[in-house]
C-alpha cells in the first residue's frame, strides 16, 4: 500500500513537471502543487482516454490535461493581478 502511494506521488510528479513544462512562462508552484497538478491531469487524462479511445489515456493525455490546467492556473493568476 505504501509503495503504491510513493508510485502515485512519483508520477503526480513527473506528469506535473512536464505539464508545467509545456506551458511557457513562470509558473511559481510548490513541489505540493505539482503534484496534485500531475494527479488530476492523470485523472482528466485517463477520463479522456476511456472515453474516446476505449482504454487507458497513457502518459500523453495525462501531460495535456495537466498542461490545460497549469495554462488554466495561470490565466486566472493573471486575471486576479490585473
Amino acid at each position: 500500500m505504501l509503495l503504491y502511494i510513493l508510485l502515485l506521488i512519483l508520477s503526480g510528479l513527473i506528469v506535473g513537471a512536464l505539464g508545467r513544462l509545456a506551458i511557457p512562462g513562470p509558473n511559481p508552484m510548490s513541489i505540493g502543487m505539482t503534484i496534485l497538478v500531475g494527479l488530476g491531469g492523470s485523472i482528466i487524462g485517463g477520463l479522456i482516454g476511456r472515453v474516446l479511445f476505449h482504454s487507458n489515456g497513457g502518459l500523453i493525455l495525462a501531460v495535456l490535461a495537466a498542461a490545460g490546467i497549469v495554462y488554466l492556473m495561470q490565466r486566472n493568476q493573471h486575471r486576479s493581478a490585473v
